[in-house]
């Protein structure tokens, strides 16, 4: 099975069914056939071959959507590019990638020069960006026939960057087989049904935004597009076209839920809510239980390299990563061992491990893109090293507690952030907590808590005591130092910027 495959069956099964929904224009799966045959035949005659890289600086847009078909029919490798990245590391994927052609919009066209490549592409402009052609171009000039070539399953059918909040971005190539069951096993976990429909609110540089259009594809459902992400209009699209269920991180579910409007909405046809990209609080858990009331509240716990680790089918009973994916096997090893030291013995139930993944999964990539020493420093011996910590509770559910690179070592003790955060949340003075630690001479690192308040008149003295005071939180573990901030760092995606707050990158209140 390959994606051009999926494509087709699901346009021969239900032709007449909807599959894009957008602001201005929607498409049955026959209507986007014939414009994605169009665009396919068009590439093709520009010479664009199997296995060419086609760069997307693009929204999430219906040209969009059917670049990325047409790039599957043509067994092109579909690379889109986050624009929101720094122009140095939009770079660094541009020379890493080396991309036949180029597709961008009016938003994004500053970053399009010609001494930027070292073979210059074809360049193709979207509502009116200056290119060599434009997209209505190749669409008028397409026909219904091109040359359809043999694409096996293990071909490469996009390559997607990581975010690069650590250092340059990495190239992650996804074979058409990585993402055909990266998708089956979606629908498999959140218990999607044929005809539903999604929001395609997260942009398609992201791995959720191709996981909810390709879930939905292989189902005959639709995608309703959201060029941009705004709450108001994200609940109201729900409304409108009676959206089944949804796929976004916690950051776009706290937007929606707490809106002003967000209870004046209809949202009854939702039955599944999933997320993933980082952990949701307690509390907005409760706030998407009482807006959304699904069915099904899905936490995944993954990565753009391996889909899905683990997932839990119901947020709001357990609590935790939950078990493995359907296609994975995962194991927990010394937090200060490698994956290649797998003779080690494994954690025991509720000791704190590294949590590695199996490289033989179905779902799992096969190294980063010209980059053999990132591959190295991440696989050994069949095994992915995530980076995260985490143990099996009672259930066999596993919990993750943070990046091993953020656990704190103060006096020779290991401390997990986790932990600290999950008590101080309980103040009621407290809206937003992260805990780092910061280099101290004596102790190695401190505890140092980063506080976005609720409550105005919160004192450190209060947090002070209330730490002293919980029976949950042993001395060793309770914060050195408390800094009050207007708000926590994230990436676009609501993934926390730990290294900001130890860098000294935050404005203090």
């Amino acid at each position: 099975m390959n994606l051009s495959m999926l494509f087709d069956i699901s346009v021969h099964r239900h032709a007449s069914k909807p599959a894009l929904i957008g602001s201005k224009k929607s498409y049955t799966y026959k209507e986007l056939e014939e414009e994605v045959n169009r665009m396919a035949s068009s590439l093709q005659k520009l010479g664009i071959k199997k296995q060419d890289r086609l760069m997307v600086i693009l929204k999430n847009n219906i040209e969009n959507v059917i670049i990325f078909w047409a790039c599957q029919k043509l067994g092109i490798i579909y690379t889109p590019v986050n624009f929101r990245l720094s122009i140095d590391d939009f770079y660094f994927c541009v020379k890493d990638i080396e991309p036949k052609v180029v597709v961008y919009e009016p938003f994004s066209e500053h970053l399009v020069k010609k001494e930027v490549f070292a073979e210059r592409p074809i360049l193709i402009g979207v509502n009116g960006a200056k290119a060599d052609i434009s997209y209505e171009e190749l669409i008028d000039q397409g026909t219904s026939s091109y040359s359809r070539p043999d694409i096996s399953y293990e071909d490469i059918a996009m390559i997607l960057y990581t975010s690069g909040t650590t250092g340059v971005p990495k190239g992650v190539p996804r074979t058409h087989i990585n993402e055909y069951t990266s998708s089956l096993a979606h629908i498999i976990q959140c218990r999607y049904k044929t005809f539903d429909r999604t929001l395609l609110a997260v942009p398609m540089y992201h791995v959720i935004g191709i996981r909810s259009l390709l879930a939905v594809s292989l189902l005959s459902g639709s995608a309703v597009l959201m060029t941009e992400f705004d709450p108001k209009d994200s609940l109201q699209a729900i409304e409108e076209e009676k959206v089944t269920c949804l796929f976004l991180t916690p950051t776009y579910y706290h937007d929606m839920v707490y809106h002003p409007d967000a209870s004046q909405h209809d949202l009854s046809n939702l039955h599944t809510i999933a997320y993933s990209g980082s952990p949701m609080s307690d509390e907005l858990v409760r706030k998407c239980d009482e807006i959304f009331s699904p069915q099904r509240f899905v936490n995944h716990y993954g990565s753009t390299e391996i889909y899905t680790f683990t997932y839990c089918e119901d947020i709001r009973l357990k609590g935790s990563g939950g078990k493995p994916g359907i296609h994975q096997n995962i194991r927990l090893i010394s937090p200060n061992s490698r994956p290649d030291s797998m003779s080690e013995a494994e954690m025991k139930e509720g000791e704190v491990g590294q949590i590695v993944i199996n490289m033989n999964s179905v779902e799992a990539f096969k190294g980063y893109w010209n980059r053999p020493d990132a591959t190295r420093d991440a696989i050994s011996s069949d095994w992915y090293y995530t980076g995260d910590l985490g143990y099996f509770n009672k259930e066999g559910n596993l919990v993750v507690v943070g990046r091993a690179d953020d656990m704190i070592i103060s006096g020779g003790e290991n401390i997990y952030p986790f932990h600290i955060e999950n008590v101080l949340k309980e103040h009621p003075g407290i809206r937003e907590v992260i805990v780092v630690g910061e280099a101290d001479k004596r102790w190695g690192q401190i505890v140092a808590a980063f506080i976005v308040p609720e409550d105005p008149s919160l004192k450190v003295q209060d947090l002070d005591q209330f730490c002293k005071k919980h029976p949950q939180l042993s001395n060793v573990n309770r914060p050195r130092k408390y800094t009050f901030v207007s708000e926590i760092p994230k990436s676009k995606t609501g993934k926390i910027l730990r290294r900001k707050l130890r860098e000294g990158f935050y404005e203090q209140i």
